[in-house]
């Protein structure tokens, strides 16, 4: 374990990972009940040490360590993968508008 994080961190942290924001567990290192990876959830909250306050797409609420435990962020349904990007353009005249 780093130690705690500084204020400035913290900050920092709740800047980049706003509440709402969708996660995809990599790994966790808890040795008495872990999440399993590939568990998706969303970010209720963050508290003073850091950890994400988690809502478990399988009912736990199991906090995650961003400096501890690996994830991944998933896009959200206002920012639209490669896919949804290139089916909405509208071709005209050979152009990509």
């Amino acid at each position: 374990m780093r130690g705690f994080p500084t204020e400035k961190e913290i900050k920092k942290i709740k800047a980049m990972y706003p509440i709402g924001t969708r996660i995809k567990l990599i790994s966790m290192d808890d040795q008495y009940s872990p999440i399993e990876a590939g568990t998706e959830g969303e970010i209720v909250g963050i508290d003073d040490c850091g950890t994400f306050l988690m809502k478990w797409d399988n009912g736990r609420t199991l906090g995650l360590i961003p400096f501890e435990d690996k994830f991944e962020v998933l896009p959200t349904l206002d920012e639209p993968n490669e896919v949804q990007k290139n089916e909405s353009r509208v071709q005209m005249g050979g152009m990509s508008l």
